[in-house]
């Protein structure tokens, strides 16, 4: 399938998905919004959780107490992947300390530092601190020594140590390296930025993804936090009551993950009442393309 043939494909199976969701029971059914991993087949929930800032508290109990209750209410709304790093300080320890037992946990992480020896240390390291058994998905942090540490992470996986592997960006940066890791090498997951406010990988990295059956995280949903102000101040158009939407926050998330090519959005929270919000969006009508072309409108406008 060549990147025509992906556009194509990419409208159909939108168009199909739209009118499928057009005619699905709403939010107190119970439905949820699950995106097949082209790789394996396996499902995931349209909507993630990120620990970027907000999981960084050492060892605070207050705080920790309260991500403890962010990470049960996303579990108990049906969540599944939660992501993080090394790069993000404390985020894993605290992760490793309040995770719930029994959770349905999709694990990812990350390798970022120079060396294979160190990789594979620092990914040991992680799982530690997680506590699990193994990682269900290992990328490589912004493409940190890539040559050196996916052949390692595919290794791992040929072993049984990581089930997925991948590589990750953000602030839409290097996207010429992420189309010739995407064509050239063996990755189940990608990772990069897309919102209402930065919509530049509906032309390559989506497309691409499509074309190559790679599944996609999109990190950065809220751009950062950058898409709240004074635009998202004013009152919700009139299309928000179509979506079910109650806050800016749902008609931003239900853009982003109303993208056929889009496995799964992670917002990061610290507000168990936002983690609430997000959930939502598992569940309800999402916007159609021609939907999502006034979204980004009226946003800008705004």
């Amino acid at each position: 399938m060549d990147r025509r043939e992906a556009l194509r494909f990419l409208a159909a199976s939108g168009a199909m998905a739209m009118d499928a969701r057009a005619q699905a029971p709403g939010p107190r059914s119970g439905a949820r919004l699950e995106r097949a991993i082209p790789s394996s087949g396996e499902k995931l929930p349209a909507i993630g959780m990120g620990t970027w800032i907000t999981f960084d508290v050492g060892r605070d109990p207050a705080a920790r107490a309260v991500r403890s209750e962010v990470l049960r209410r996303f579990f108990a709304a049906g969540g599944k992947l939660v992501d993080s790093s090394p790069m993000y300080m404390s985020s894993e320890e605290v992760l490793g300390a309040t995770l719930p037992a029994g959770a349905p946990l999709f694990a990812a992480t990350k390798v970022w530092i120079m060396g294979s020896l160190a990789g594979r240390t620092q990914v040991e390291q992680s799982r530690k601190l997680w506590r699990v058994p193994r990682f269900d998905l290992l990328e490589v942090h912004n493409f940190l020594d890539w040559e050196t540490h996916l052949p390692m992470l595919q290794a791992m996986k040929a072993e049984g140590r990581v089930r997925y592997v991948g590589v990750t960006t953000s602030h839409g940066r290097r996207h010429d390296l992420a189309e010739h890791i995407m064509r050239t090498q063996k990755v189940d997951f990608v990772q990069f930025t897309y919102n209402v406010a930065q919509r530049e990988v509906e032309r390559d990295l989506l497309p691409i993804a499509a074309e190559r059956g790679i599944a996609v995280i999109i990190n950065r949903p809220f751009d950062g936090g950058d898409l709240f102000g004074a635009k998202t101040a004013k009152a919700l158009p009139g299309w928000a009551r179509e979506l079910d939407c109650t806050t800016w926050a749902e008609a931003f998330l239900k853009f982003v993950v109303s993208h056929p090519a889009v496995t799964c959005a992670i917002p990061a929270t610290s507000k168990p009442e936002h983690m609430v919000q997000n959930m939502r969006v598992l569940a309800g009508p999402l916007p159609d393309p021609k939907l999502r072309e006034r979204i980004a409108a009226d946003y800008e406008r705004a």
